[in-house]
């Protein structure tokens, strides 16, 4: 079975299984060309009518003539609808899953095995106590960009310490969606059992991504000014400690603190979580060496698709103010590269002279250890470290080796994870 996945964005809405069904008639009869329009943006980047008819097409084909299309099942995860149909071939049965956004666009094709019509769902981890908090639904920001949010509350008459949560790099959503994984989910809600308001919001690439496609925005655009606005607004909330007001950053979101520390002289404390310290062209290059090493490709493919990418990251390296710059590379902006030029995280983040907790998991390929090792060289005893031997760049444990096809697997971040964070914010002054 093969993952097709494409998350985007879109306008026109129709009901799930309805947009769903229209999806699946054109792409069994073969008509991929009148599939692209139903598809997210990414979507038809991807799932284009020659990778349809070269892939999926000749999967599908593989399964016989088609005998029937049964009643579909479905499922909420986040704002998508999954659904899956159980379609009857004459050499097998096979679920052809498609993931309807919520404005009803398809932004994903997946091929399930009979008895697995849907992806496994995630649980509610054991921490989360919703008798000790509340959520309630928050507005981040001012037009054209508002944003919106979920403030997590503990109970009881405070004032109380409070986070932000800060995503790692793409059109992430409040939760951080991965799947059917959301560790801002979890962080919140086990922080807010704990009795630490949380504070979490969709991102402007989430929300506003087609307008943001038109824009040569930098990080400053992406994260640091929406992050500068939500500690903020957090900071004013009735019941929260004003001078108890911490960042945590996840990925990117970490690699970027200091910069929103930097326009927020106020902040109690900075959390990494499997943040990088290096640039992110070094990081991509070392990801895509170690998930290309896994594709069991051979040798002299994996070594042809690295030195496209070396190629990529010394074009990175040669940027410059001034010079003719390609407009893009590693595809990204060069405008958006430029502006990390020289950008020194882990100096950065000790001028701020702000406590610093470092949490890193050791089975994590996206952030290695290598980051980890570079946040303790520069803030040595001036920072808290902790590395998780088990957990993975979403902090979810398991004891197999980390591929990209573990995210698939619904789990929850682990309760150390909670209990230390909860236990270094109670401690810092």
């Amino acid at each position: 079975m093969l993952l097709y996945a494409a998350l985007g964005f879109s306008q026109s809405r129709r009901e799930p299984t309805v947009a769903a069904r229209q999806a699946l008639d054109l792409l069994l009869a073969a008509k991929y060309a009148e599939l692209q329009p139903m598809l997210t943006p990414l979507g038809r980047e991807r799932l284009t009518p020659e990778f349809l008819r070269d892939k999926v097409g000749v999967e599908i084909k593989s399964f016989g003539n088609l005998a029937g299309v049964g009643t579909p099942v479905t499922a909420v995860e986040g704002k998508n609808t999954l659904v899956s149909f159980p379609c009857r071939f004459t050499a097998t049965t096979v679920n052809i899953q498609l993931t309807v956004n919520d404005a009803s666009q398809i932004a994903g094709l997946y091929l399930r095995p009979a008895e697995a019509p849907l992806p496994p769902q995630r649980q509610q981890p054991s921490y989360s106590n919703r008798a000790r908090f509340a959520e309630r639904e928050v507005s981040i920001g001012i037009d054209p960009w508002k944003l919106g949010g979920t403030l997590a509350m503990p109970k009881g008459a405070g004032p109380f310490p409070a986070i932000v949560l800060v995503h790692g790099p793409g059109p992430n959503d409040r939760d951080e969606t991965l799947y059917s994984n959301r560790i801002f989910k979890d962080l919140a809600e086990g922080l807010a059992s704990q009795g630490i308001a949380v504070l979490r919001y969709d991102k402007r690439t989430k929300v506003y991504g087609e307008k943001m496609a038109d824009l040569d925005y930098t990080v400053e655009q992406e994260t640091v000014a929406d992050a500068v606005q939500a500690v903020a607004f957090l900071r004013s909330q009735p019941g929260i400690d004003p001078g108890r007001v911490s960042l945590l950053g996840h990925s990117l979101g970490g690699y970027l603190a200091p910069r929103i520390a930097a326009k927020d002289s106020k902040l109690a404390g900075i959390i990494l979580l499997a943040a990088n310290a290096r640039p992110i062209e070094d990081v991509t290059l070392d990801q895509f060496t170690y998930v290309a090493k896994l594709g069991g490709a051979s040798a002299p493919e994996v070594q042809k698709r690295l030195e496209l990418l070396k190629g990529e990251v010394a074009k990175v390296k040669s940027l410059g103010p001034g010079k003719q710059n390609p407009p893009v590379v590693m595809g990204l902006r060069s405008t958006y590269l430029l502006d990390l030029k020289g950008y020194d995280a882990p100096g950065s983040i000790k001028r701020t002279g702000l406590p610093v907790l470092v949490l890193q998991g050791e089975r994590d390929f996206q952030v290695t250890m290598a980051d980890f090792s570079l946040w303790k060289a520069a803030l040595g005893a001036a920072a808290t470290y902790k590395a998780y031997p088990a957990l993975n760049h979403l902090f979810i444990s398991s004891q197999q080796k980390s591929t990209p096809a573990e995210y698939r697997v619904p789990g929850n971040v682990a309760p150390e994870v909670i209990a230390d964070i909860s236990a270094w914010v109670k401690r810092a002054k």
